[in-house]
């Protein structure tokens, strides 16, 4: 019957004082939304990562110049973007099935970002040079026109395809195949318009020019190397040989005896969706942990207005003892204070974070033109919620510990 009484007291307690009540959770409320909002948006960017990732196929190679980074900040990350230890010699030597036997098809990519013009309507999409292995992969195959042949490979056809953004950009509602758009002063006929697609991995469709990497390499880019080798093996139970014979071919062909001396690296569908996501799982933690520290704040605030409430309501407490009140009941009852301030703050984070989540999903996918599924974090409701609580019980002790203390008689006499 005591707690009982000793619950309904700080209730009423709280529910006199609204205003203050409502203004002292703000803290906990703005903290535990932030949390809420960057955690949702980390899964929801985590799955969208993943989902690019996987639809590479689970039997996918991907081999890349230069040494492997041990991390996002290790330089080798910079300088394989300009490495030439990919050419068309490591090209054919792969191609070979003495080398590679359960290789199923390959595809050499370059890639870089250029300014493409027509009539004097100017734009800088992403310039991809590849073949028609990208169609299969990625699953963007032309809503107007065709895809350039094996013969325009070899050709060095200057034909190219456009995501839907860039024609947008360039020729407006006009029709864009069988016009010429120009790079570096080099002409080259539209073939081809991509449907709208939005983000493919590493690129943006919508704001793409594909053409074959042979033209990319003589017309735009003039280089002789390969930025990537992607590779599709007959099965994903052959991945583990044939990055294997691989490494083999391509340390034979560059006489490479130590593997710590590689100038290549490769990586499969699941080696990248596991870096990947511990890259995305530890900025997310990084970013609530910023968030947390407005919790801090506000369970400093939330001490603050205790301590005030202690030495407004004196008189209260001292009546309270000499009614019968033990120290424990005043301790206890200032701490149920401090604990349903921070844990009301905590649940209407939690659902305004939710509800900010859901329209940052939304927002994100209209605008960027993105597939962002919106994702309630529930570990990060139970966090916050725990979180909430924790701060009150932390930062309420003190004031509860000073209240239960009070003397009854100087509080009775206190003006």
């Amino acid at each position: 019957m005591k707690i009982k009484y000793t619950l309904r007291t700080a209730f009423i307690s709280l529910k006199i004082n609204k205003s203050r009540s409502i203004l002292t959770i703000l803290g906990i409320v703005i903290g535990i939304t932030a949390i809420m909002l960057i955690m949702s948006l980390g899964v929801g960017a985590q799955e969208l990562i993943l989902s690019d990732i996987q639809s590479l196929g689970a039997n996918t190679i991907i081999v890349m110049p230069g040494r492997e980074p041990k991390g996002p900040t290790d330089p080798s990350a910079i300088e394989s973007l300009y490495s030439d230890s990919l050419k068309q010699r490591e090209l054919d030597a792969l191609k070979n099935k003495s080398n590679v036997p359960k290789l199923k098809e390959i595809m050499p990519i370059v890639f870089s970002v250029e300014t493409v013009s027509f009539s004097g309507e100017t734009f800088r999409p992403t310039i991809l040079g590849a073949s028609d292995l990208l169609a299969k992969i990625f699953d963007i195959y032309p809503s107007q026109g065709a895809y350039f042949t094996d013969e325009q490979i070899k050709s060095k056809a200057k034909v190219a395809l456009i995501g839907i953004k860039t024609k947008e950009e360039l020729f407006g509602d006009s029709d864009a195949v069988g016009q010429k758009i120009k790079i570096k002063d080099q002409a080259l006929e539209v073939i081809g318009v991509f449907p709208k697609k939005g983000q493919v991995l590493f690129f943006n469709a919508d704001e793409s020019v594909v053409m074959p990497y042979t033209t990319a390499q003589q017309y735009v880019f003039g280089i002789k190397h390969f930025n990537r080798i992607i590779i599709q093996v007959e099965s994903e139970s052959e991945i583990p040989r044939t990055v294997q014979d691989i490494e083999i071919t391509l340390r034979n062909l560059h006489n490479i005896d130590n593997p710590d001396n590689d100038d290549f690296f490769v990586a499969t569908q699941g080696e990248i969706a596991d870096t990947l996501k511990t890259v995305t799982s530890v900025l997310t933690l990084f970013l609530v942990a910023v968030a947390a520290i407005s919790l801090i704040v506000g369970g400093v605030g939330i001490m603050n207005v205790m301590l005030v409430s202690v030495t407004e309501r004196t008189r209260e407490i001292g009546l309270r003892k000499a009614l019968g009140a033990t120290e424990k009941n005043i301790l206890f009852q200032f701490l149920i204070e401090a604990i349903t301030i921070t844990g009301s703050g905590g649940v209407v984070g939690i659902l305004l974070g939710s509800i900010l989540s859901f329209v940052a999903a939304l927002g994100l996918s209209y605008f960027m033109g993105i597939n962002w599924a919106f994702a309630f974090p529930l570990n990060g409701a139970i966090l916050g919620l725990a979180v909430s609580v924790f701060v009150g019980l932390i930062f309420g002790i003190h004031p509860a510990y000073k209240a239960s203390k009070k003397s009854p008689i100087e509080a009775l006499i206190y003006e």
